[in-house]
């Protein structure tokens, strides 16, 4: 082996060496969250007037044009008046655009925003090729005939951690039937 290859080789091992091998509880609470899920609500305003009436949804969960199209449409949100006055409707607004699937860094964000055609805006995060993909198998038993559930829109009634943006399979708890395992 040439020299340079030999002392190349015993630089990057030792560089290696001082990379720390334990993450922080910070880092590992990141890494966890952009591997495993979408990024958390972090805006009290947002939880505060779309949380009082249903999970305040991670913005990560639909595309940009998905949040204006719906923000836009709130006199007739699935059936109710949500409408907002016109600065907390904007501000609300601008917060799930910047932080939606497509902006996102986060893995399932990723997955949700690639397994879309490009210009498809679904306004129910049920609609997203991914999201019938991961939950195909779950029978109706345990959806929408479990009261405790009633819809796979209720995403807080199985995941315990959905507000926090955690869908990881291993923290599954269908009411009424236990830990899920795929």
């Amino acid at each position: 082996m040439k020299p340079t290859i030999i002392i190349t080789s015993i630089l990057i091992s030792a560089s290696l060496l001082t990379i720390p091998l334990v993450f922080s509880d910070d880092d590992w609470r990141e890494y966890k969250q952009q591997s495993l899920g979408v990024a958390s609500v972090s805006t009290p305003l947002y939880k505060e007037e779309c949380g009082s009436c249903h999970m305040a949804y991670a913005p990560g969960l639909l595309p940009a044009r998905s949040w204006q199209k719906m923000m836009t449409r709130l006199d007739d949100h699935f059936g109710d008046n949500a409408e907002l006055e016109t600065e907390v409707n904007k501000t609300i607004t601008d917060f799930l655009v910047n932080n939606s699937a497509d902006k996102s860094k986060y893995r399932r964000s990723r997955k949700l925003i690639n397994s879309l055609n490009k210009n498809d805006t679904p306004l129910r995060i049920t609609e997203i090729p991914y999201f019938k993909h991961e939950h195909h198998e779950i029978p109706a038993k345990m959806v929408t005939a479990n009261p405790q559930v009633n819809s796979l829109s209720n995403c807080n009634a199985c995941h315990a951690k959905a507000e926090q943006g955690l869908f990881d399979e291993h923290s599954i708890r269908i009411p009424g039937f236990g830990r899920w395992d795929d």
